[in-house]
């Protein structure tokens, strides 16, 4: 079959958004690449991105990617002053990548109705170096159209698209499952790090032998590497989790339901950033196991 190529607008050039759209158009797709950092679009053009204005040619495309921070800006992006989707045509379709409440997902879908244009509630995971191989997870769900609108995008720029059903909303519900659990996992061997620290156990030798051991997790071997050689440089940075452990606590408490371990592990990412670690690798929520334990770690990198 004739693989469809599509005129794609990747808005949000960040270290997961720039990876997306470099992946679709390394797929062949015609890709305008946005972000509020004209470095940023700069960067992309001269990896091969489209050099016109996306807005001039907003009413031809077929797809739109938002890989953003939050739901607010989201929002800003479709529906803004400078808003694209009453620019699009109808039967275009936005992924929507940011994690969001799920009542938030489904007004943005019925915003998106109100113009013709599709919704798929699509947040992602497997970090910045699998968006930039194409290889990611998104946990999707919404109307068949919306899907099948998508499909020569997601066959881009995913590995596994687990389809959640046609209820706006499902996608963003199981991301906040999935946050919950890295946000945890990413404090926990922190604290676990550490804690061996203080009983000579060091970075490297964790590393070797946790990672073998029923103890181990993929936000571990991922991130404790960063720790064991003093590299903070962000590849997802700390002020991600308030804002990520926020969503699921307000998601948990609208349900009635308690998250103690989610609550603790938020509070820890928040005295990361009030120390000054915000904008940093978030393995840097070690720092504050460390300064509490009055311990050293490996030296940050020059």
């Amino acid at each position: 079959m004739t693989k469809q190529i599509q005129k794609v607008a990747a808005i949000g050039l960040g270290s997961m958004g720039y990876g997306i759209a470099m992946s679709a158009l390394r797929d062949g797709h015609q890709v305008w690449g946005v972000d509020i950092n004209p470095d940023q679009m700069k960067r992309f053009v001269g990896d091969g991105g489209q050099n016109s204005d996306v807005i001039t040619e907003a009413d031809q495309l077929d797809t739109v990617i938002i890989a953003v921070l939050n739901a607010a800006q989201s929002q800003e992006v479709l529906f803004g002053k400078a808003g694209i989707v009453p620019k699009l045509k109808a039967g275009a379709a936005v992924l929507s990548c940011a994690t969001m409440p799920p009542d938030f997902a489904k007004d943005l879908a019925v915003r998106c109705g109100e113009h013709g244009v599709l919704y798929l509630d699509g947040p992602i995971s497997g970090g910045s170096a699998k968006a930039a191989n194409g290889a990611l997870s998104i946990m999707a769900a919404g109307c068949p159209q919306a899907f099948a609108a998508l499909r020569p995008v997601l066959d881009s720029i995913a590995e596994t698209v687990f389809e959640l059903g046609d209820t706006v909303g499902a996608g963003s519900a199981m991301k906040a499952v999935n946050q919950l659990l890295a946000g945890v996992h990413i404090a926990t061997m922190a604290e676990a790090m550490t804690f061996g620290m203080t009983q000579g156990v060091t970075p490297d030798k964790f590393i070797d032998v946790i990672s073998k051991c029923a103890g181990t997790s993929w936000m571990l071997e991922n991130r404790a590497p960063h720790i064991a050689a003093g590299d903070y440089t962000p590849h997802s940075s700390v002020n991600i989790w308030p804002k990520d452990l926020g969503i699921v606590l307000d998601i948990a408490k609208n349900a009635n339901f308690s998250a103690p371990i989610t609550a603790v592990a938020l509070q820890q990412f928040v005295a990361a950033a009030g120390m000054g670690y915000g904008a940093e690798d978030d393995a840097a929520v070690a720092k504050v196991y460390a300064r509490n334990a009055g311990i050293t770690l490996p030296s940050e990198k020059e």
